[in-house]
C-alpha cells in the first residue's frame, strides 16, 4: 500500500511545484505555501484514508474490493494531475470539470489537437505513472520480500479498528480542509489540488448556480430572423471579400504596433482604408466569431457550436441576403473541414460553394499545424473559382486563414525573422508575418484578374491570442485585450482617401454586416441588426458583451473605456480603465461601488441568458 501511496503523493506534489514554477507565481515561502496548501492536505488525507480503510478491512472479499478501489482511485488521481499539469503548461488555465466534459464530448474532433499539443515526454510520463499504479506496488513488495526473506502476509496490522476509524475521520477532515482555496486572487483555482478543483467544478462551484447552461426557458426571437434587403437609388452591386486572420491580435500587427514590423503590407493598406483603431471580436473562438462577422449577431454563449447544427443560426446572414440579390457566394479555408462541422456552419451562413483543405492540392505546401496547411494553398482554388465565376456577376467570397493558429509552426516560405526571444511567441509572430504575405498575394490575384477595383475587402482578425500576459494562453478563455482586440480594416479602391475610426468609438464584428450593406446601398426591412455601420455616427457609450469558452468560465462587458470581467466566483471581479491602462495591469474593482458591480453582473447574466435562448428559437431548432 505504501509502495503505491508514497510515490503517488510525491508525484502529485512534484507536478504542483513544477506548475507553480511554470506559472511564475509570486515568490516567497508564504505565497508558495498558499498555492500548495490544498495539495499537501489532499495528498496527506488521501494516504491516511487508505491506511485507515486497509486497517478496517483486513481480509476476505471486502479487502479485495478495497484493493481494487485503491488502484482505480489512484489511476484517476494520476490521470487528473498529469493532464492538469499539461493543460496548464499549454493554455495557462486550470483544468476543471467543464473542460473535461467538453473534450470528452468532442474527442473525435479534438484528438488531433490533443496529440499535437502534448509533447512526447508527457505521454511517456503518463504511461509510466499509469503502469506503476497498476504493477509497481506488487512488483516492489515482492522484490523487497525476496531480498530480505520477509514473509508475504496480507491483512496483518497492529492498528485497532477504533484507531482505524479515527484515521478515516482524520483523513476526511484533511480532505475537507483541502477544498478551501489558499488564495482569493486570480490564483484561486490554481491554489486548489487538481482533483479537488475538478470535483468542486463538477458539483457546481461558486457562481455557477446563477446561470443555466442548458436549453431551458422560453425561446427569444432573433431581431434578424426575417430581415430582407431593399434596393435604393444608391444600390451598387459590387463584390465583397472577407479575409479572416486566424488568432491575430491587434497588438501583434504593424498598424496597431508600429514598432513591430510583422505586417508591412497591412500597414500600407491601413493608411488608405477604413481603419478601426479599436475593434473587438465578439467571442474568442473562430466558429463563434465567424457567426458575428457573417450574420451580424452575437454567437451562442454556450460551449457547444450550435451554430453549426442544421438551421443553427437564427439570422439571415450576409451571404444569404446578397445571394437573393443575384450574388454568387464562396467560402475557402486552409484548415480541415472536419473540425466543428465547418461545411454546415458556412451553409447556415448562406455560402453556396465551400472548399477546404481536403479538396486542395497539398503538394509543395507546408503544414501550419494540426488543423491545416499554410494559407497560400487557397490561392489556386481561389483563382479557378474567380475565373469561372468572377465575370458572371457580383459575388461574396470569404477566405479563412489558419497559419497563426496554435501550434504556430510558422512556414518558412517567406523566411523568418527574430521578433522575440521566446521561441513559441517568435513562431507566432512569424506566423502573423506569413499571413501578411498571403493577404498581399490574394489582393494581387484580384488585381491580375481585373476584379480589384470593383471589390470591397474586409480584413479582420477572428480573435486574438494570449501568451501568459494575464496567466492564460490561447484564446478560448481569454477576456483580456490580447484575446478580444483585433485588427479591422475595409479596403475600397473607390474611396479617395482613408478613414480612421478613433479609439473613442469602439466597434465589433457585428458592425460588419450593416457597414457593408450601407456601402452597397441597400436598406433592410423586417428587422434591424444589433450592430451599426461604422461609417455612420457611432456613440461613444455603446455597451458590448463577450463570453469565454467553456461556458460558464467568464463573461465581459465593455462600455466606452470601462471593462468589467465576471469570473463566476472562481476569482474576484475585474475592472479596468482601458484609456489609462490598455494592458489591463491594474484591477480597480475595489474602487467601484458594490451596487454598480452588481448591476453590471446582472446585466451580463441577462444578456447571456437571452442570447442563449435566441438559439433555442424556432429557426434554430
Amino acid at each position: 500500500m505504501l509502495a503505491l501511496l508514497i510515490p503517488l503523493a510525491v508525484y502529485n506534489l512534484a507536478l504542483k511545484v513544477a506548475s507553480t514554477v511554470a506559472q511564475e507565481s509570486p515568490g516567497g515561502t508564504l505565497e508558495f505555501l498558499k498555492l500548495v496548501r490544498s495539495d499537501l492536505l489532499f495528498n496527506l488525507g488521501y494516504v491516511i484514508l487508505w491506511i485507515g480503510l486497509f486497517a478496517v478491512f483486513r481480509r476476505g472479499v471486502a479487502r479485495g474490493v478495497v484493493v481494487i478501489f485503491l488502484h482505480t482511485a489512484s489511476l484517476l488521481v494520476v490521470i487528473v494531475t498529469t493532464v492538469s499539469y499539461q493543460y496548464l503548461v499549454a493554455t495557462g488555465s486550470t483544468l476543471d470539470y467543464g473542460v473535461i466534459v467538453f473534450y470528452l464530448g468532442t474527442l473525435g474532433e479534438v484528438k488531433d489537437i490533443i496529440t499535437g499539443t502534448a509533447p512526447a515526454y508527457a505521454w511517456f510520463v503518463l504511461a509510466a505513472a499509469f503502469l506503476y499504479v497498476i504493477l509497481g506496488p506488487w512488483t516492489a513488495v515482492r522484490l523487497l520480500a525476496r531480498r530480505r526473506a520477509l514473509p508475504m502476509r496480507d491483512g496483518g496490522t497492529g492498528v485497532s479498528r477504533l484507531a482505524a476509524a479515527g484515521l478515516c475521520l482524520a483523513a476526511a477532515g484533511l480532505v475537507g480542509f483541502s477544498l478551501s482555496p489558499g488564495t482569493a486572487d486570480a490564483n484561486r483555482s490554481f491554489s486548489l489540488s487538481p482533483p479537488v478543483n475538478v470535483l468542486l467544478t463538477g458539483f457546481g462551484g461558486q457562481g455557477t448556480e446563477e446561470v443555466s447552461t442548458g436549453k431551458s426557458g422560453a425561446a427569444v426571437e432573433s431581431p434578424v430572423e426575417k430581415v430582407k434587403l431593399q434596393e435604393t437609388s444608391r444600390t451598387e452591386k459590387r463584390n465583397v471579400v472577407l479575409i479572416s486572420l486566424e488568432s491575430t491580435r491587434a497588438r501583434s500587427v504593424t498598424p496597431y504596433n508600429p514598432s513591430l514590423e510583422t505586417t508591412p503590407f497591412l500597414d500600407e493598406l491601413s493608411k488608405k482604408s477604413i481603419f478601426a483603431e479599436r475593434a473587438y471580436s465578439t467571442f474568442p473562438h473562430t466558429s463563434k466569431a465567424l457567426t458575428s462577422v457573417n450574420c451580424g449577431i452575437y454567437p451562442d454563449p454556450l460551449t457547444e457550436i450550435r451554430e453549426a447544427e442544421p438551421g443553427g443560426v437564427p439570422a439571415r446572414c450576409l451571404p444569404t441576403l446578397l445571394s437573393e440579390q443575384g450574388y454568387n457566394t464562396a467560402y475557402f479555408q486552409s484548415a480541415t473541414e472536419k473540425f466543428e462541422n465547418r461545411p454546415q456552419l458556412t451553409e447556415n451562413f448562406g455560402y453556396e460553394y465551400f472548399q477546404a483543405l481536403e479538396d486542395m492540392d497539398k503538394e509543395g505546401f507546408q503544414q501550419a499545424g494540426y488543423l491545416g496547411y499554410e494559407d497560400d494553398i487557397m490561392l489556386q482554388p481561389s483563382k479557378k473559382w474567380l475565373e469561372d465565376n468572377g465575370e458572371k456577376g457580383p459575388f461574396v467570397a470569404m477566405y479563412d486563414t489558419i497559419t497563426p493558429h496554435h501550434e504556430y509552426l510558422a512556414p518558412d516560405r517567406y523566411g523568418r525573422k527574430d521578433f522575440a526571444e521566446d521561441d513559441v511567441f517568435n513562431r507566432y509572430l512569424n506566423s502573423v508575418r506569413y499571413v501578411d504575405f498571403f493577404v498581399r498575394n490574394l489582393i494581387n490575384q484580384y488585381k491580375d484578374l481585373g476584379l480589384y477595383e470593383d471589390t470591397v475587402f474586409v480584413i479582420l482578425g477572428d480573435h486574438g491570442e494570449a501568451f501568459g500576459e494575464h496567466g492564460v494562453k490561447g484564446h478560448d478563455g481569454v477576456p483580456y485585450e490580447e484575446g478580444l482586440k483585433i485588427p479591422l480594416m475595409i479596403v475600397d479602391s473607390q474611396l479617395p482617401e482613408g478613414l480612421r475610426i478613433g479609439a473613442d468609438t469602439p466597434v465589433t464584428q457585428m458592425d460588419i454586416v450593416p457597414t457593408l450593406l450601407g456601402m452597397l446601398g441597400y436598406e433592410t426591412s423586417g428587422g434591424d441588426y444589433p450592430g451599426k455601420s461604422i461609417l455612420g455616427s457611432l456613440p461613444e457609450d455603446r455597451t458590448f458583451f463577450f463570453n469565454c469558452r467553456p461556458d460558464p468560465l467568464c463573461t465581459t462587458r465593455i462600455e466606452g473605456y470601462q471593462k468589467y470581467i465576471y469570473n463566476y466566483g472562481t476569482k474576484p471581479d475585474e475592472v479596468y480603465d482601458l484609456r489609462k491602462d490598455s494592458l489591463e495591469k491594474n484591477n480597480i474593482a475595489e474602487e467601484i461601488p458594490a451596487g454598480e458591480l452588481e448591476r453590471w453582473r446582472e446585466e451580463l447574466l441577462k444578456w447571456r441568458s437571452q442570447t442563449a435562448a435566441m438559439y433555442d428559437g424556432p429557426e434554430a431548432s
